[in-house]
């Protein structure tokens, strides 16, 4: 199973890294100028661990990291101070990062918390419940996971399976299907509180998957917010049930050159976007759109609309409403959209992303 999920997450991971990096090619250099809130969500996997090389991130290279967070004062929230503020609109600073961690890995504990505990840095491990519940030495026991909890690390939910939860099985239906993911949810925290004395609050979604009715049932379940991997910035409106964040990982998406560069987007806030997130009807998508909430806060020459299968095009701005047309099928089994403009004030790149996934069988 553990070699299963190791191949699944690395191909997925290597997916989507090559895809951005060719956005990411093809933005200009920004300047470091403030202009808040300009809260990032960083999320990491394995440390030390070269056997999986586009999970992996070397304990040198994340020293250095959060060395440059503490040298440039960057502010370090808790996920629930973030959360408690997109939920009751408190003001969120700029230059702030949250520090996640997914799956938890035996590594966590022996060479990142040792770390995150000589800088004071706050974060949260989202734990693959069913890895850790089977004694694997590849994650951290439910001692490990108790000792740091004691000395404040944060431990949530990722679920107990690891499924592909926008995968609907073939051959369920729509009835059977939420009843799939609720049962893994709750599987997962009835473990979790057992073994930490508390029911989880925030839920990661394994590979960062999701459509609408995987958001809905996460909600439904009680959950106070749910964490993706879309990239992006977080602002006070930004769908707490849906909080992007930024991984690093791998050769590429680990250097100091990319880290920066996500430190330093801001968020784009955006509404009505076409297709919605989630499953689309069919290829052929004729119109990529977004409604901008401030789209005078950007410079207009610079709006951009990335989808992972067609690249990067230049977006049309026509009032309100950012879009690019499209001509070619979509051929990759998930896309992601991410919509670009740089803000005004600053020159920095704002972003907002979202997922589509092909129709269910």
């Amino acid at each position: 199973m553990r070699i299963l999920k190791k191949n699944i997450l690395s191909n997925c991971c290597a997916f989507f890294l090559i895809h951005f990096l060719i956005f990411i090619s093809v933005s200009l250099t920004w300047a470091e100028t403030d202009a808040g809130p300009g809260v990032t969500v960083l999320i990491y996997h394995r440390f030390d661990e070269n056997r999986y090389p586009t999970t992996n991130v070397s304990s040198q290279r994340f020293r250095e990291q959060l060395d440059y967070l503490k040298t440039n004062h960057y502010k370090i929230l808790p996920l629930r101070d973030l959360v408690q503020a997109i939920k009751h609109g408190t003001r969120l600073p700029d230059k702030a990062v949250v520090i996640t961690i997914d799956d938890g890995y035996r590594s966590v504990y022996e060479v990142a918390w040792p770390i995150l505990r000589s800088y004071g840095f706050p974060f949260t491990v989202f734990l693959y419940v069913k890895g850790v519940d089977s004694g694997s030495h590849a994650y951290m026991s439910w001692d490990q996971v108790r000792e740091v909890a004691e000395q404040g690390g944060d431990f949530q939910d990722h679920s107990y399976s690891h499924n592909r939860m926008a995968d609907r099985p073939v051959g369920m239906n729509e009835a059977d299907y939420r009843a799939w993911i609720r049962e893994d949810l709750r599987t997962g925290r009835r473990i979790l509180e057992k073994n930490l004395g508390v029911q989880p609050g925030f839920f990661a979604i394994p590979y960062g998957e999701y459509n609408a009715i995987v958001l809905e049932e996460t909600k439904r379940l009680g959950y106070e917010a749910v964490l993706s991997q879309d990239p992006g910035s977080i602002s006070l409106e930004t769908d707490r049930y849906c909080i992007p964040r930024e991984p690093i990982l791998g050769n590429e998406w680990s250097t100091m050159k990319h880290f920066v560069e996500v430190l330093n987007r801001i968020d784009m806030p955006i509404k009505n976007m076409e297709p919605s997130p989630g499953e689309i009807q069919g290829p052929m998508v004729k119109r990529f759109s977004a409604t901008l909430i401030h789209p005078e806060n950007y410079e207009p020459q610079t709006f951009g609309i990335y989808v992972t299968d067609i690249g990067w095009k230049k977006a049309v701005l026509n009032g309100n409403l950012l879009s690019i047309s499209n001509d070619q099928p979509l051929t990759h089994h998930k896309n992601r959209v991410l919509v670009s403009g740089r803000d005004k004030k600053s020159g920095r790149l704002a972003v907002r992303s979202w997922m589509l996934l092909p129709p269910q069988q």
